[in-house]
């Protein structure tokens, strides 16, 4: 009977453990097998090929999906997996989805890696309902082949279901994106303060980084995501900016920076609450991220209509300097908006998109004298 008590409590330790962990809303991190470690069982593939809509551990799979193995050739191409030994390939129509638990209208950031194999112009749509984007990714910004990409959105409830999707129809179903590393990360809305204006002023609220890739996270142009991984800051270009971190580049102040890695195509902006007449001092640091980002690099400034172009040399080690421009309002709106002039290349692969790192913003009015 004793030995029946003692059982029973156990039983019942283990289980309020078990539903409190359930329970729970998910951590920032990884996703329940997000990094695909996790193997679908033996029965369920047929060479590289997964069968069974739940084969993966964690996850709900549909269409043409393959589980691959770093180092596993394609062609003449070697397939490589940033994270871990393993990652699943979308094939035309493919798609993979997982439910999270979450807290409704919170905002959270999605960052994944991704590679694109065969066809040119692939595509991933991402979406978590109602909020979807369809995120390029034929440009490739790191010498790996592999980059990492945010998306944003609101969690509409407590349980939400996260989509990858590839869209494309390529005439071998195998030529789709590599997906790997699936992670997650609450974002919290900043605010101005008494000392500066501008939300987020040091970037360091933002998308999850991976501590274990080191190119950091591409954050894409607004109209691919309604809601900024990066809040306060809106992406308002063509091309994604990337967002760095103090374990991987230099960075100028505090633990983030983004750089601006794609020319006049790749511009960041956020919009500050002015007052019509008076006038304002926007001071910024300009910099490299210590990643052979070699030349004259040159960032251009925008509050409202005024303007200032910020020439650095660099040598691709680090460093940064500052720069300021004083203005006068001339709405209650005033739009800051940050872009690189020039396009650049690093100079130790000459195949990696790279330019000058923008961190430490800070908006002020100024008093008369």
């Amino acid at each position: 009977m004793q030995l029946f008590v003692v059982l029973s409590v156990l039983l019942y330790a283990t289980c309020h453990i078990a539903l409190s962990a359930t329970n729970g809303t998910v951590a920032d991190g990884l996703l329940d097998n997000g990094n695909f470690e996790l193997a679908p069982n033996a029965a369920n593939m047929r060479g590289t090929v997964v069968v069974g809509r739940y084969a993966i551990p964690g996850w709900e799979n549909e269409g043409f999906v393959e589980y691959i193995k770093s180092g596993q050739k394609q062609g003449d191409m070697l397939l490589v997996v940033p994270e871990g030994a393993y990652a699943v390939r979308l094939g035309n129509e493919a798609s993979i989805k997982q439910k999270i638990k979450v807290i409704k209208g919170m905002y959270y950031s999605i960052t994944f890696s991704a590679a694109r194999t065969c066809a040119q112009e692939e595509r991933l749509n991402v979406t978590v309902a109602p909020d979807s984007g369809l995120l390029p990714i034929q440009t490739v910004y790191s010498s790996t082949g592999w980059d990492s990409y945010a998306w944003a959105f609101r969690a509409g409830s407590d349980v939400v279901v996260l989509i990858i999707h590839n869209p494309g129809v390529e005439e071998d179903p195998a030529c789709g994106p590599l997906i790997d590393a699936v992670a997650i990360k609450a974002l919290y809305p900043p605010r101005p303060t008494n000392k500066n204006i501008m939300k987020n002023a040091g970037y360091e609220e933002g998308a999850y980084i991976f501590p274990d890739t080191p190119w950091g996270t591409l954050i894409p142009p607004n109209i691919e995501d309604d809601h900024s991984p990066l809040p306060g800051w809106i992406v308002e270009s063509l091309k994604a900016v990337k967002y760095i971190d103090s374990a991987h580049y230099f960075v100028p102040q505090g633990r983030r920076a983004v750089e601006l890695v794609a020319g006049k195509e790749s511009a960041i902006t956020q919009i500050a609450r002015t007052i019509i007449g008076k006038k304002y001092r926007l001071s910024f640091s300009v910099g490299d991220a210590n990643n052979s980002c070699v030349g004259s690099l040159v960032v251009e400034a925008f509050a409202g209509k005024a303007t200032l172009k910020v020439p650095y040399e660099s040598k691709g080690t680090g460093g940064f300097k500052r720069a300021a421009l004083i203005f006068q309002a001339v709405s209650n709106r005033t739009r800051i908006m940050f872009l690189s002039t020039y396009y650049t290349m690093r100079s130790d692969d000459y195949s990696s998109l790279c330019g000058p790192i923008v961190d430490d913003v800070k908006l002020l009015s100024l008093r008369k004298r």
